[in-house]
């Protein structure tokens, strides 16, 4: 019986070492970047963060012995459009094609990663690099970048179903031995040749093997479930499964570090360690709430930062370029002008809580997640946060904000399947309805106990249309139930973040504000992913036959 292994920590004695001096100045030798990103894991969910049923040691130790920041927002719920901001140094509405998910990597957006590599790095990525984007097939792709924007790939060295060194805890977990290519990245780059390393684990994006859990000693009374989840055993064992996942995640980033150790390379390299949105269940991934965009960051360097600090200043996916850049004295020519700002002061400083009086807001924005909506349409949303409140724009308020809740039939144009998804058995097919969200046991036992009262609420908060703006209170409400737009006493705060919200996407020329084409981000070409079809709004569904069943 497989269990997930965790080893033990040694390496933070001698880390402790080398980290006893004062502080010195960047030398002259250039230092290495280990920049680790899970896919789809909230802020929430380290046992840094205080979760229970989660454990993280290699992040808590990056997080406790480094600069953990508690205000980290992705520039997008989605992965493609936040994954190209991380390199870009620009918001997703900044960068075209090259910011929408599965549609096109164009050359003009040069990531940070290929001057890294023309000023003398080795460059290289495992598992999930800037994807999912349609990057140049053959010749005649010739607007479209070739090699990943993460780096060269290294992802052949794969672990066996059934050989004894297949430690794998479940089934959905990806076959690629992310240390294994990490040690032959390592192995291919000249001897004192600094490196940029994107560790991209594919965990824990769905789909989970069900109730992996069980084998792999999880217990159910320990999960605390979000409050925009029920709270039963499906949902609990679903939630075991993606805390499998992410273990998975750090063990393989705790290998990476131990082996950095025993090379003598661990106390010249810079650790980043973060994910590239929220967890993949209703109401979070996809969502420009607090469990869609909030994500766990920490960095750790103690040759050069101060660590075991808290950072409360809200800072965002868009300032890691130019603090890569700056922290490497790499220059910026030729890449697109960045939005973000180096973050390098605040990792020198010794302060904790703000740091930086002059980061009062952060900024995220999604449009088309998956071909969820009539003509393939997304749910824009753009949404600013400080410290205290997050402001939510949803500029298509007549939109379903999960997807539409009815499908053209596949196999018969001329028919819907049936409405929100469920058969004539009661059943619900994921693919039919509301597909923004990831098919899991809790959208399933949401979408079809949606009409017992206990369970509406839940079904409506994932579901349901939305008001153009909610405000939330995020200290007191981070699963963002209780929407403050409106109430008197928030007039004031609503009132600044929208003006603040509306500088922004106007100095940014966010083309949903200032034009000229509002509508130009439906337009652009989707090349991977199922495509699906639905009905236009209300005006032609009539006219269609009735569902099969």
């Amino acid at each position: 019986m497989k269990r997930l292994i965790v080893l033990s920590l040694p390496f933070w004695f001698a880390i402790k070492l080398s980290a006893a001096n004062d502080m010195k100045p960047l030398q002259k030798k250039r230092p290495n970047i280990l920049f680790a990103i899970s896919d789809d894991q909230s802020y929430y969910s380290t046992s840094f963060a205080g979760c229970g049923f989660i454990k993280t040691p290699a992040f808590d130790q990056i997080a406790k012995e480094g600069i953990f920041f508690a205000n980290c927002i992705a520039a997008s719920p989605g992965c493609a459009p936040s994954r190209g901001s991380i390199v870009t140094g620009r918001y997703p509405w900044q960068n075209e094609q090259s910011g929408q998910h599965a549609s096109s990597w164009m050359k003009a957006y040069v990531p940070f990663v290929d001057l890294l590599d023309k000023s003398g790095y080795y460059t290289g990525y495992t598992g999930k690099g800037v994807d999912p984007f349609q990057y140049a097939r053959n010749k005649k792709d010739s607007m479209w970048r070739t090699q990943n924007a993460a780096g060269r790939s290294f992802n052949t060295i794969k672990y066996k179903a059934g050989d004894v060194s297949d430690i794998r805890p479940a089934k959905g977990i990806s076959n690629i031995n992310y240390f294994e290519n990490f040690k032959d990245f390592l192995k291919k780059k000249k001897d004192g040749q600094p490196f940029f390393f994107w560790y991209g684990a594919l965990e824990p994006h769905r789909g989970f093997e069900k109730d992996s859990w069980r084998r792999n000693g999880k217990r159910l009374k320990d999960v605390k479930v979000p409050a925009f989840l029920p709270d039963n055993g499906i949902v609990r064992g679903d939630l075991l499964d993606y805390a499998l996942e992410i273990e998975w995640f750090d063990f393989h980033l705790q290998q990476m570090l131990e082996y950095l150790r025993e090379k003598g390379e661990l106390e010249n390299t810079i650790v980043m360690v973060t994910s590239d949105n929220g967890m993949a269940f209703p109401r979070a991934k996809a969502n420009g709430y607090e469990y869609g965009i909030h994500i766990p960051f920490a960095v750790w360097f103690p040759k050069m930062f101060p660590g075991g600090r808290v950072v409360d200043d809200p800072v965002s996916f868009v300032d890691i370029a130019p603090t890569i850049l700056e922290l490497t004295a790499t220059s910026s020519k030729g890449m697109r002008p960045m939005t973000g700002k180096s973050i390098l002061n605040i990792l020198k400083e010794r302060k904790q809580g703000i740091v930086d009086t002059m980061r009062r807001y952060v900024y995220s924005g999604r449009e088309r997640h998956s071909a969820s909506r009539y003509l393939n349409w997304g749910y824009p949303q753009r949404v600013i946060r400080n410290k205290e409140f997050l402001l939510v724009w949803n500029m298509k308020p007549g939109r379903w904000p999960a997807g539409d809740p009815q499908r053209v039939d596949p196999v018969h144009k001329d028919r819907l399947l049936p409405k929100y998804g469920i058969d004539n058995k009661g059943i619900y097919h994921s693919e039919w309805a509301f597909t923004d969200i990831d098919n899991s046991p809790t959208k399933s036992f949401t979408v079809e106990h949606m009409n017992n009262k206990d369970i509406r609420p839940f079904f409506e908060w994932a579901i349901a249309k939305r008001p153009e703006f909610e405000l939330y209170h995020i200290a007191s409400d981070p699963d963002c139930l209780k929407n403050l737009y409106g109430k008197r006493t928030y007039t004031a705060i609503q009132g600044r973040l929208k003006r603040a919200l509306m500088q922004e996407l106007t100095k940014t020329q966010d083309p949903r504000v200032v034009g000229p084409d509002p509508e130009i981000f439906d337009s652009y070409k989707r090349y991977s992913g199922p495509m699906r079809e639905f009905p236009e709004p209300e005006a032609n569904s009539s006219a269609l036959k009735p569902p099969l069943h």
